[in-house]
C-alpha cells in the first residue's frame, strides 16, 4: 500500500491531535454534508477514547465545528460552542459503548431539524487526520473522509436495480468521470448506494438532475459542488 505525506503527517490543522481533533472535524463535515441542512439539534454519542479525552483534545469542539463547515485549519474551532449558540444550534455530548467492532475514536452523530427526518451517522477517526463514515442510519457503509482523495455520491433509493442503472447512465452522459467503486446495502425495500467517482469536479445541476430520477429519495455529494 502506498502512502502520501498527507497520510503520514496529517492535514494543516488546529491541534492538539490529528486523530481527536482534525479527524473529528472531518466526521462533522461529512455528517453535515450527508444531512444537507444546518441542524437545529445534534446529539453526539462518544465511544471509546473519544468519550474519555473529548474535552482535553477538543474533540467536542472539533465535531461541532465540522458540522458548521469549519476547516481543520480554522482557528475558530476553539470558539465552536459560541458559534453554535449564535446559530441557534442545540448540542449534547453523551458517553456510550457502540461495541467492540468500532474503532476507539468513534462517534454516533444524531442530527435533527424541523421538517426533516432525523439522521444518524457513525464515523471513526482512523489516524493522521483521516476519518471514515461507517454507518448512515441503518445502512453500513465505508466512506473514507480523506480531503482531496475521493469524490463520493451517497444515493438513497428504492430497491430497484433499474434506478441504479439510470443513475450510471446519467453519470456517463455527464462525461469525464470514472466510477472507481460502488457499494450498495439494502434493508427491506430501500437501498443506499455509495459511488466513488474519479475525474473532474461535480456540478450542482448534475446532482439535481440525478435527484429527478424516478425512485430516488436523495443524492448527496460529499465533495464541494461547482455552480
Amino acid at each position: 500500500m502506498a502512502y502520501s505525506l498527507f497520510d503520514i503527517a496529517g492535514p494543516i490543522m488546529i491541534g492538539p491531535s490529528s486523530s481527536h481533533t482534525a479527524g473529528a472535524v472531518k466526521i462533522g463535515q461529512f455528517s453535515r454534508a450527508i444531512f444537507d441542512k444546518t441542524p437545529s439539534k445534534i446529539t453526539f454519542y462518544m465511544h471509546g477514547s473519544f468519550a474519555n479525552v473529548t474535552a482535553g483534545h477538543a474533540t467536542d469542539k472539533a465535531l461541532l465545528a465540522g458540522i458548521m463547515k469549519l476547516k481543520t485549519s480554522d482557528p475558530n474551532i476553539k470558539n465552536a460552542f459560541k458559534l453554535a449558540h449564535q446559530q441557534h444550534i442545540k448540542y449534547e455530548f453523551k458517553k456510550t459503548d457502540l461495541g467492540p467492532s468500532y474503532h476507539p475514536n468513534t462517534v454516533k452523530v444524531v442530527l435533527e431539524a424541523q421538517g426533516k427526518k432525523k439522521m444518524e451517522i457513525i464515523g471513526s477517526s482512523i489516524g493522521g487526520g483521516s476519518a471514515k463514515i461507517c454507518k448512515i442510519n441503518d445502512f453500513d457503509v465505508d466512506i473514507k473522509a480523506v480531503a482531496g482523495k475521493y469524490k463520493y455520491l451517497v444515493i438513497s433509493h428504492g430497491n430497484d436495480t433499474a434506478v441504479l442503472s439510470d443513475v450510471m447512465k446519467h453519470i456517463t452522459n455527464f462525461g469525464k468521470f470514472r466510477i472507481a467503486g460502488i457499494q450498495s446495502t439494502h434493508i427491506n425495500d430501500h437501498m443506499l448506494t455509495v459511488m466513488n467517482l474519479e475525474g473532474r469536479d461535480l456540478y450542482l445541476y448534475e446532482v439535481l438532475e440525478l435527484e429527478k430520477i424516478h425512485g430516488i429519495e436523495f443524492v448527496r455529494s460529499l465533495t464541494r459542488l461547482e455552480h
